[in-house]
């Protein structure tokens, strides 16, 4: 059967794929939560795991649209929460709110002043940042008292949905899956994907902002890594540092105004 094939080796030994374990966890996925999740994503015709790493063959959905409009794409998240909220206890593997928050320090604190330097940071975007140093892994952990557990996609960004002809929106890449409160979700989808004048309606199409601004600082954290490997080579990508500069100031003006 043709598909989409996604091989893994295994995660480098205390590197943050590793501490999450990452690879392990989609399959997972496909194999518990996929069949019952109750909203689109790939078909799954393998998922295995073993001594070398992990193979998956998913329905090949290449021919979809890539990301979704992003009011679809947060109702679509709001009912997914909805669903599994306070359900997680059926996969107590799911990766617990702050997981790896300490590499995820270190790496901040270890790439910060690269980033700092780029032209496409406003001035209070590059003050928060600077005060994220030594606070990156707190402001991981804090993102557990947003609201309620349920289950979380974890990289909610439009470059893993994919829209089909009808309008339908399939989720991919669940390496990040976890349990979290769901606005965490939302958070991430604002800031790596949707256009700063379309927060709002984005927000108001999920259900509202409560929760948001415990969980924005985390996803400021995760949208300036993101930045540095766009700046390092790492990931071109589909967007700009451009982009990603509007959208980090956005998420600070949000934080800012309360």
């Amino acid at each position: 059967m043709h598909g989409f094939v996604k091989r893994r080796t295994l995660a480098t030994p205390g590197s943050i794929p590793e501490a999450l374990d990452m690879f392990r966890s989609e399959i997972r996925f496909y194999r518990e939560i996929a069949p019952v999740i109750g909203v689109r994503v790939p078909a799954c015709y393998r998922a295995e795991d073993n001594a070398d790493g992990t193979l998956l063959v998913l329905e090949d959905l290449s021919s979809w649209a890539l990301g979704a409009n992003p009011i679809d794409h947060a109702r679509l998240l709001a009912d997914l929460h909805a669903r599994w909220c306070g359900e997680t206890g059926r996969w107590p593997w799911l990766r617990p709110v702050g997981a790896a928050a300490d590499l995820v320090g270190a790496l901040y604190d270890e790439v910060w002043p690269a980033i700092a330097a780029h032209p496409v940071l406003t001035a209070r975007v590059r003050d928060v940042g600077d005060r994220l140093v030594r606070r990156a892994a707190h402001t991981e952990s804090i993102v557990g008292t947003a609201g309620p557990l349920t289950l979380c996609h974890g990289d909610a960004s439009s470059r893993n949905a994919r829209t089909g002809p009808d309008g339908e929106i399939a989720l991919l890449d669940w390496e990040d899956v976890n349990a979290a409160p769901g606005v965490a979700d939302l958070a991430w989808l604002l800031t790596s994907s949707v256009p700063p004048e379309r927060w709002d309606e984005t927000i108001a199409a999920y259900g509202g902002p409560d929760g948001l601004a415990t969980a924005l600082p985390g996803c400021v954290v995760q949208g300036l890594l993101s930045l540095n490997d766009i700046i390092a080579g790492v990931d071109g990508g589909d967007d700009t540092a451009v982009a990603w500069g509007q959208r980090l100031d956005a998420a600070v003006d949000r934080l800012q105004r309360g």
